[in-house]
């Protein structure tokens, strides 16, 4: 009797320090896997400082300025993958991205980042005149081109862009989604949304007024 009491015990701490519902407070779950699937973490775990982040980066935007992990210090950002020329749904996303920044300019620690997917064709020149056609906030919202090989791996390996078939695939294969990484101070992905999604949009809003 005292045995099964014990295990029951051990049960219930190990379901409230990783469970795929809410505890202690934390709101937004963290995605750390290539499934993604949302974790909800208790601080007090021992994997709260194993948690998935994002790898190291450095790219050009749009004004030729180095944008690497230092430029989102302290910072909650969104990001997403883009190209273009695409005639889809990358304006739709680019669209929703600037409206939502208008929406939360008062958010002085909130950027966005675009890596372009065909960088042998969005030079720095291009993002540029992307940017303007679009109506780009060029100091809060960052769209990046660099080494194609570093983009791909970045998007399939720190942000699962692809998910879990993402890691089948090599640099000759195209990359595209629609989807946007709401990203928190520590480098680490809290919400994943439809970028050409209304509703989604309106989710990743409030999303972000829980991050502090």
């Amino acid at each position: 009797m005292k045995k099964s009491r014990i295990f029951f015990l051990l049960s219930i701490l190990l379901v409230l320090s990783c469970s795929t519902t809410p505890v202690d407070n934390v709101e937004l779950p963290f995605f750390r896997t290539a499934q993604l699937e949302p974790e909800w973490i208790n601080r007090s775990s021992s994997e709260y400082e194993q948690i998935h982040t994002i790898a190291e980066f450095s790219f050009l935007d749009q004004e030729g300025r180095v944008v690497n992990k230092e430029t989102f210090a302290e910072k909650i950002f969104i990001a997403n993958f883009f190209f273009t020329i695409c005639p889809g749904i990358c304006p739709v996303m680019t669209e929703n991205l600037i409206a939502l920044e208008k929406d939360l300019k008062k958010r002085d620690d909130l950027l966005i980042i675009s890596h372009t997917v065909t960088p042998w064709i969005d030079s720095v020149a291009q993002l540029k005149k992307y940017a303007e056609e679009m109506g780009v906030n060029s100091s809060k919202h960052f769209l990046v081109t660099g080494n194609q090989e570093e983009i791909y791996e970045l998007a399939r390996k720190s942000y699962f862009a692809e998910k879990e078939i993402g890691f089948e695939k090599d640099v000759d294969d195209f990359l595209h989604s629609e989807n946007l990484f709401l990203i928190d101070k520590q480098f680490r992905i809290r919400g994943i949304y439809n970028g050409t999604s209304q509703e989604d949009i309106k989710r990743l809003k409030k999303h972000i007024s829980r991050l502090k």
